[in-house]
């Protein structure tokens, strides 16, 4: 049974979806309660494979009897499993946060909101599993058309937004099936495993640099390095409140852990392009990232959209620790990958709820929580000090081993970019704090309501979870360096 779990996993909330408009055609009010017991369910087979994974090494999940190459192939490896439970675990938080702060418009189309909401869910899950390139674009393409519906079920502005983010997103995978083919001109196969024995040897093939390059942007812009970020701080912002943490949150991390497969499953960490390694490349495109993210999320005046760029530099810094090259660095970049991912959700819920109670949209608009909201100050406290990186906090221990990977390369520019981001980072906290503790701007016109206890639940355990990931730091580092780091490095 075990070995079937990562099918299970997937197939929770794939049939879940199916057969949601059926379920919400007699009673619509079941089709929030049925998502959470799903999803729920999905996070319980996520943690026994992890302890699965932990004790009996990696699973190789063949469909269909064929065996791989030929054969669709799933990877469970300490890397797929670890992150699927963090999926799973943020995908039910952000459900829970989900059920007041769902358009009160939708009606009816409640069910189809839902629906998309699981399909989401099931093609991230396909893409972390996913052990051929063809079966990456299929799972990308499921998630980015459930996203581009739900960003645009606001309506308004939010339909211009998904709009954008439909043209992006569909230039991306153009571009990133461009380059699988390439490659399968090149190799003859899309199994990653078969490719990572073949491809090393043709990377003086013009085909073969010719896929990589088109592969790295099509993911690029699904993960919104600079300056592929256009669609990102749009869709964020007009985003109903209860689908953005979902995107903040995942959707951007799936498709960087997509790269990180590539990179260096198929075309390994010594990979060189006219003798310049690959990876030097992409710790620069994080560096950059990094730091011109962090600085345009201080420019900015709505909080949501702050939070958005703030995410465009986390992105960068997780880049630049998998980009140094080392098991130091690598595993750092993922640790801050499941930090970065649990601190995008708890801003979104953070911001929806202060939209939710307060209508506070822009920073101007934060003097309305002074002393009126402490379990958000709270909040927002903790979430701020581990994205500047302060202990006990996950953030921390996460920034602490990319530096630390980046002196063991010597690669100083990356901690200077590190250092740089974090200042920027503390500049635009400090911004917010400013408005929360010296303005107290009145209240005319705001009508204050209680926020639901399902949105104190969703922000207490996003909030707690952080401090939790510094204070089991340790482990989850070594389970990393032991069971996560790809091959040759």
């Amino acid at each position: 049974m075990s070995h079937h779990l990562p099918a299970l996993i997937f197939l929770l909330p794939f049939l879940a979806a199916i057969c949601m408009p059926m379920v919400g055609l007699k009673n619509p009010g079941w089709c929030w309660p049925m998502a959470i017991a799903v999803v729920f369910a999905m996070s319980v087979a996520s943690i026994a494979n992890v302890v699965v994974v932990m004790d009996s090494g990696e699973i190789r999940y063949a469909f269909s009897g064929w065996a791989p190459p030929i054969g669709i192939e799933w990877v469970d490896d300490g890397l797929a499993s670890i992150i699927m439970v963090t999926l799973s675990l943020l995908a039910l938080i952000s459900l829970i946060n989900a059920g007041p702060t769902s358009p009160s418009t939708l009606g009816q189309r409640i069910v189809p909101y839902y629906t998309l909401i699981l399909l989401l869910v099931s093609g991230m899950t396909g893409i972390i599993f996913a052990g051929d390139l063809f079966n990456i674009f299929v799972f990308l393409e499921v998630s980015a058309l459930s996203g581009y519906a739900l960003v645009g079920v606001a309506g308004g502005k939010a339909l211009m937004s998904a709009f954008r983010y439909l043209i992006l997103g569909t230039f991306g995978a153009s571009l990133y099936l461009l380059g699988v083919g390439y490659f399968y001109a090149a190799t003859g196969t899309l199994n990653m495993a078969d490719l990572g024995q073949r491809i090393p040897e043709l990377m003086t093939s013009k085909a073969v640099v010719g896929g990589l390059i088109f592969m790295f942007i099509g993911l690029g812009i699904k993960m919104a390095l600079i300056p592929l970020h256009g669609w990102l701080p749009d869709a964020y912002t007009h985003a109903p409140e209860a689908i953005s943490p979902f995107l903040a949150s995942l959707v951007t991390k799936v498709a960087l852990l997509a790269w990180i497969r590539i990179m260096f499953w198929v075309v390994g960490a010594n990979a060189e392009i006219e003798h310049v390694p690959v990876l030097f490349l992409l710790e620069e495109l994080g560096a950059l990232t990094a730091v011109v993210g962090a600085f345009l999320a201080l420019t900015q005046h709505e909080v949501k959209r702050m939070f958005a760029y703030g995410g465009i530099s986390h992105i960068g810094l997780i880049l630049i620790g998998v980009g140094i090259g080392n098991p130091t660095g690598f595993a750092g970049g993922v640790f801050y990958l499941i930090n970065d991912a649990v601190m995008q959700a708890a801003l979104f819920f953070l911001a929806g709820a202060a939209m939710y109670q307060y209508g506070v949209r822009s920073i101007e608009d934060l003097g309305r929580l002074r002393g009126q909201a402490p379990w958000m100050t709270g909040a927002l406290i903790i979430m701020a000090m581990s994205m500047v990186g302060l202990p006990p906090t996950g953030g921390f221990f996460g920034k602490w081993y990319i530096v630390l990977g980046a002196l063991e390369a010597q690669h100083y520019l990356a901690v200077a970019a590190v250092i740089i981001s974090t200042i920027l980072t503390l500049a635009f906290f400090i911004k917010l704090f400013e408005r929360i503790f010296r303005d107290s701007q009145p209240s005319s016109g705001i009508i204050s309501v209680e926020a639901p206890f399902s949105i104190k639940v969703s922000v207490g355990t996003a909030s707690a979870a952080i401090i939790l990931l510094g204070l089991f730091s340790d482990p989850i580092m070594g389970f990393l360096l032991e069971s996560a780091l790809p091959p040759g490095l």
